[in-house]
């Protein structure tokens, strides 16, 4: 295995299958109330809205979800934070913000009291991330700016007092900065910074929409760190190394996630009540690559769905001929950038339930009792 993976030692290994197991969380009355941020790893129907061309509302997107619906995830099914909802109780995570809002105007102040969903694909920490190649997404601020207009829809409902104590109980979960990372390091980045600027820039806007959301109410923050994405399809498939993970990218993946632990402690010294869970989504993708047999999965390199080298050098679409395997779940990789249904659920249950090799300081479960 490549070196980013060469300190992943075997206990690691055994403790992400330890607890690879369907937990759920208990009782309606005690779950919490899901608001969802992120990237294309979060998305479930954002970009279905906007004039984008990251969009996964048609097929072979959604192929084994319930009824082979193309929803707008980027999923043969559903994505990651699908099941950490599943496992918290709920049967899918809560709606775009957007079909909220433009779909069921009338009840939007009762549905928002249930979770909303403000990822958009192909979007990033940085205001210019994914504009240029995608189009109209919508960055971090934006959905931080979303969530103001929900907050202020719930103290309608609520009143400011009970607002207050329902934010804290919720749950803000944020999944985002692999494709900021993704376009410095390949040259698409609107900025012209050096590297240490660039993830210093990352970092000050990451640190600045939290905060704007611990203003707006949000207390408890789950946060997925940034996967091993030198080794999706498509980063292997734009390089002349076998199908090999492209380490630098990994080791820029590292770096981003190390300074990303920094400003969460920060974070908890300096601001009252403030409570974190950080998943470390490289270590659970390395596991996967390092002993795929050991969860089921046979095939890591290639995605299934795609076309072009590795199925990597283009999106999972029939109107382009696109490959399509025949198990999902042998796949580690659905398409160029995103994981499988099977794979997701994995990723899920290590967030929910994992130790703290994994997840730290706490799980999102633990997470949600405070």
């Amino acid at each position: 295995m490549a070196s980013s993976f060469s300190g992943l030692t075997s206990s690691i290994v055994l403790v992400f299958l330890c607890v690879a197991v369907r937990v759920t969380y208990g009782t309606q009355e005690n779950r919490p109330v899901l608001f969802i941020f992120g990237d294309s790893t979060a998305d479930v129907g954002t970009n279905n809205f906007l004039g984008t061309g990251a969009r996964a509302n048609v097929p072979y997107y959604g192929i084994d979800f319930p009824n082979s619906v193309a929803t707008g995830r980027f999923s043969n099914g559903f994505n990651t934070i699908d099941h950490i909802a599943k496992l918290f109780g709920y049967v899918e995570s809560p709606p775009p913000y957007l079909a909220l809002r433009f779909d069921h105007p009338d009840t939007f102040n009762k549905n928002v009291l249930r979770g909303v969903n403000f990822a958009s694909g192909g979007s990033g920490i940085l205001r210019e991330t994914g504009k240029k190649k995608w189009g109209g997404v919508l960055p971090l601020e934006k959905q931080a700016e979303q969530f103001a207009v929900v907050r202020s829809s719930i103290a309608e409902t609520l009143g400011t007092n009970q607002t207050a104590t329902f934010l804290s109980k919720a749950l803000f979960i944020i999944s985002v900065g692999g494709n900021d990372l993704l376009e410095f390091s390949t040259n698409q980045s609107a900025t012209r910074l050096g590297q240490n600027q660039y993830l210093a820039a990352l970092q000050s806007n990451y640190y600045t929409q939290i905060l704007n959301l611990y203003a707006l109410g949000a207390r408890k923050f789950g946060i997925i760190s940034v996967a091993a994405i030198g080794c999706c399809p498509a980063v292997k498939a734009m390089n002349n190394n076998g199908g090999e993970c492209v380490e630098p990218l990994n080791k820029f993946a590292t770096v981003f996630n190390s300074v990303t632990a920094s400003t969460l402690q920060r974070l908890s010294s300096d601001l009252r009540d403030f409570k974190y869970s950080l998943g470390d989504s490289f270590a659970m993708t390395s596991a996967v690559l390092r002993s795929p047999s050991l969860f089921g999965i046979k095939e890591t390199k290639k995605a299934c769905c795609g076309v072009g080298k590795l199925n990597g050098q283009g999106p999972c679409l029939k109107s382009i001929n696109a490959e399509l395997c025949g198990n999902r779940n042998d796949f580690l990789f659905w398409d160029w950038f995103h994981p499988t249904d099977k794979a997701s659920f994995l990723a899920a249950s290590k967030l929910f339930n994992g130790p703290p090799i994994l997840v730290t300081p706490i799980n999102f479960r633990q997470l949600a009792q405070i």
